[in-house]
């Protein structure tokens, strides 16, 4: 193989995003999946209004058997309070999104960047070779074959484990909010319901609080989505297993779904939602990081296809400039792009999952919420980063009042 001109380590949707957007742009383009495809991926299935502009730019077809269109996202707090809400109406994006399976999804989208003319390699692991602290080439092993090529520029799209880049330097800020999700699929006869579902007030099967959140999403084709999401601000979220409170969950859920051990369809596959770009450094002399191998979580909902793809997308803009310009340190306005686009949203959602990590106070934003429908349908579009630009200017003050009501809580 000859030394392209980038090299993507990792094809799910932050990987093929900025691949696609590369070569599109007439960029030599090389793609390495350590698996083959279709793979499973602990993920729950869901995209909201931006993941879908996304998608459409790229070419997506969404008239595939597999995707699964929604229009809104019903909530329950507990089994009394329910509110149904349609996606809101934006200048930009789409009023609907949809659930297909990320083994679908991903298989796709790098379809369409090899159209554009990206080499992707399957069942390939990708090895930094550093000296001096740089990166120099890259080691890339399929089977008993290995081989070593010098990309110009290198996109680290290794999700949340990042071995790639932990190699050249690249941490987790603890400070910084962390995931733990879990999920399996289920069959139901209720699986062509319109709306995502969210269970903010969540309990075992003895009645007793739990922290996190649940939910299912309808897949369309007679099986269900279902996970639960717990955040590191729980005092005591180390000790909690995923697997057990999805049980719980299973076991409380509404009886529509039907959900029953019977009708599992899958064993629960769990794994950490980085959030908050909360790995650094995010770009080095010749490389940057995109999508969970860079944190991008949306920490307000746990949404990271979405982010995935703009971020891809942002840095094949950056890389673009460096290789046309042949001047990689272009790659360092990278992280203030990121800030400038992400900065104060992120912010104010750090210090809301710092409440929330107080199951009381869960508990009782979720039961006053529900009962007030502007409330909801405004921090729906708060969660879901849907603000349309005039509504951005409440940003600053809804950062100083969550900021207030923190300094009230206890300290742990």
């Amino acid at each position: 193989m000859s030394d392209p001109q980038v090299l993507v380590v990792g094809g799910g949707p932050a990987g093929s995003a900025a691949a696609y957007w590369l070569a599109r742009d007439g960029a030599e383009v090389v793609l390495v999946e350590k698996k083959e495809y279709p793979r499973e991926k602990t993920c729950g299935d869901g995209l909201t209004p931006r993941a879908i502009y996304q998608l459409n730019d790229m070419g997506f077809d969404f008239d595939v058997p597999e995707f699964h269109k929604i229009t809104g996202l019903r909530s329950y707090a507990g089994d009394d309070l329910m509110i149904e809400m349609n996606w809101p109406d934006h200048t930009k994006f789409p009023n609907w999104g949809g659930v297909i399976r990320r083994k679908d999804l991903d298989e796709q989208v790098a379809r369409l960047a090899e159209k554009e003319g990206v080499v992707i390699r399957e069942k390939t692991s990708a090895t930094p070779v550093i000296e001096n602290g740089q990166l120099t080439s890259v080691e890339l092993a399929n089977g008993g074959t290995t081989e070593t090529i010098k990309p110009k520029l290198a996109v680290i799209a290794d999700g949340s484990m990042n071995r790639f880049g932990r190699d050249l330097g690249t941490a987790r800020r603890r400070d910084y909010p962390l995931g733990m999700a879990a999920r399996g699929y289920y069959s139901s006869p209720r699986s062509e319901d319109p709306f995502l579902e969210s269970q903010l007030d969540l309990r075992d099967s003895n009645g007793n609080t739990m922290p996190g959140y649940g939910w299912v999403f309808p897949l369309g084709d007679g099986t269900v989505n279902v996970g639960v999401g717990l955040l590191s601000t729980f005092r005591h979220w180390k000790d909690i297993n995923t697997t057990h409170m999805m049980n719980d969950y299973v076991a409380t859920a509404p009886d529509y779904w039907e959900l029953s051990e019977e009708g599992r369809l899958s064993k629960p596959m769990g794994g950490k939602l980085t959030m908050s770009y909360s790995k650094s450094p995010l770009v080095g002399n010749n490389w940057l990081t995109i999508g969970d191998a860079a944190g991008a979580i949306n920490p307000w909902n746990g949404e990271g296809i979405s982010y995935a793809y703009e971020t891809g997308r942002i840095a094949a803009d950056y890389i673009h400039q460096s290789l046309g310009a042949d001047d990689p340190s272009l790659l360092s306005r990278y992280p203030q792009r990121l800030d400038d686009e992400y900065g104060l949203y992120y912010k104010m959602a750090r210090i809301f999952v710092k409440l929330i990590g107080y199951p009381s106070v869960m508990r009782t934003l979720a039961h006053t919420g529900l009962r007030n429908r502007p409330l909801m349908e405004w921090t729906l579009k708060v969660m879901s980063n849907l603000l349309d630009e005039d509504d951005k200017h409440m940003g600053e003050r809804t950062y100083d009042a969550l900021a207030a009501v923190v300094k009230t809580l206890p300290t742990k």
